[in-house]
């Protein structure tokens, strides 16, 4: 491993470059920023061998874009594609998106706004249920997010135009773009052609990059599958695992690896592991944090803490919900469409090879059965709880949350989900015991002084935590 050799003077340099590409993935002359690619390129050798042996990650390194190539091994629905206007993508936006793409790739430097959507509509016509119509506001509102989502990571760049005018009328607007080619090839390069997939579970787990016996070929790539999730998820419970991978996520050699690469500190309890991010440049989503979202998600972690912690009037306790990600392969496995190209070029159905593991080891079985019982709170007292808070912090709160608390109960429920603080059950909320961390939270508001004649961007919730680190 190159980080145990690297200068201790350097070391810090090595782990922001490493916590940049396990970050982004795609790097380029101005994606995340301009720092970032020669940064990558500076420590291109270390990372490779680094990423490979650690987590069995592929990168290549150009002049103009790095990229790694991870290796999947569960679904997740955490982490969705958003405009630059953090607007989360819908079908229809991925589906522009994939199409521009492919458009892109047979073009030539430079391409004007309306001729891409031209291609684009051109292509969604050989797609059932599927339309790209420039008369529609919506329809060009969602190719304008696709375009931006690809102009932001470099693959377009305007010369010309504006795409906004574009979108309130193509008549009379119009955008001219430069192609950065070698930034659209590193895009999509999925494992498998796609038409050749039966399910989406084709996509995940590639075979094992240990050489050697087989019993230490299998030991090597399941310490890599902790490692990959220590590193893509915010908080690794050990039930979550599978059962040859718990015991390694106990061993000080597998988190210490990762802690050495990035940088970061991981916090162990007896359920699992989270790594903490003090620097930012890892975390997707930073916990505690700003905005109304993430404030009344801290004052609604404590209100439960507190629930929870009450001897006097005890929650009930429920076993924790299965594991999303198969509900989540079946309906992505459902919008497949088989009625046209994927019929004569689909694989027969595969199956996930941890699953035929699972099912040929009586002992696998029975612990994948077993999971642990946790508090649970029901959906009406979170209504409750949240209306509570708004009533006594409201005025502090954006303007759109103020007025419309049973959303703001769902996207703060959501938030807290994503972070692997709860689950979310259709009755209520089962709570998990990385929640804890932040019980105890203190809440103080800033108020506006008497001689202020404006209230500002300031006056709002201040609440201090066991810590400010996104997890």
């Amino acid at each position: 491993m190159h980080a145990r050799r690297v200068n201790s003077l350097a070391l810090d340099n090595y782990q922001r470059a490493a916590r940049v590409i396990l970050a982004n993935h795609l790097v380029t002359r101005t994606f995340p920023d301009r720092i970032a690619l020669p940064l990558i390129r500076r420590w291109a050798t270390e990372l490779r061998e680094d990423l490979a042996e650690l987590f069995g990650y592929r990168l290549e390194v150009t002049e103009t874009t790095a990229r790694v190539f991870p290796v999947i091994d569960r679904l997740d629905s955490g982490k969705p594609a958003r405009a630059v206007t953090d607007r989360v993508f819908d079908r229809r936006r991925y589906a522009y998106l994939a199409l521009a793409l492919a458009a892109l790739g047979r073009a030539g430097d430079q391409i004007t706004l309306s001729e891409l959507a031209d291609q684009v509509a051109a292509y969604t016509g050989r797609v059932d249920g599927l339309e790209l119509s420039p008369d529609r506001a919506a329809d060009r509102d969602a190719f304008v997010d696709a375009v931006g989502w690809l102009a932001h990571r470099g693959a377009l760049t305007l010369a010309d135009g504006d795409a906004g005018g574009w979108a309130a009328d193509p008549e009379a607007g119009e955008a001219l773009y430069d192609i950065d080619r070698p930034v659209v090839f590193a895009l999509f390069r999925p494992p498998r052609a796609l038409q050749h997939l039966h399910s989406v579970r084709g996509l995940l787990t590639e075979d094992a990059l240990a050489h050697g016996p087989a019993a230490n070929a299998a030991a090597a790539d399941a310490a890599r599958r902790v490692r990959r999730s220590l590193v893509e998820r915010p908080v690794v419970y050990a039930e979550d695992l599978a059962y040859d991978e718990r015991p390694l996520l106990a061993q000080d050699r597998v988190v210490a690896d990762v802690e050495l690469f990035t940088g970061l500190r991981a916090e162990r309890r007896a359920e699992g592991v989270a790594l903490i991010d003090v620097s930012g440049r890892l975390s997707d989503v930073r916990f505690p944090g700003t905005g109304t979202l993430a404030q009344v998600a801290l004052l609604l972690v404590g209100e439960i803490a507190d629930r929870v912690l009450d001897i006097d009037n005890p929650v009930p306790v429920r076993p924790g919900a299965p594991d999303p990600a198969v509900a989540l392969a079946e309906q992505l496995d459902g919008a497949i469409p088989e009625s046209t190209v994927f019929v004569p070029l689909a694989d027969l159905p595969s199956t996930d090879p941890e699953v035929v593991e699972q099912d040929s080891n009586p002992d696998a079985q029975a612990l994948a059965a077993v999971r642990a019982n946790y508090p649970f709170v029901d959906a009406n007292w979170v209504s409750e709880t949240v209306q509570a808070l708004t009533d006594r912090y409201g005025v502090t709160f954006a303007a759109q949350w103020q007025a419309d608390v049973p959303g703001l109960t769902r996207q703060v429920t959501a938030l807290m989900e994503r972070l692997r603080l709860v689950q979310v059950v259709e009755d209520g909320l089962i709570i998990l015991p990385a929640l804890a961390r932040y019980r105890g939270a203190v809440v103080t508001v800033r108020t506006k002084r008497a001689a202020e004649l404006f209230v500002t961007a300031s006056d709002t919730i201040g609440a201090d935590s066991v810590g400010t680190e996104g997890i």
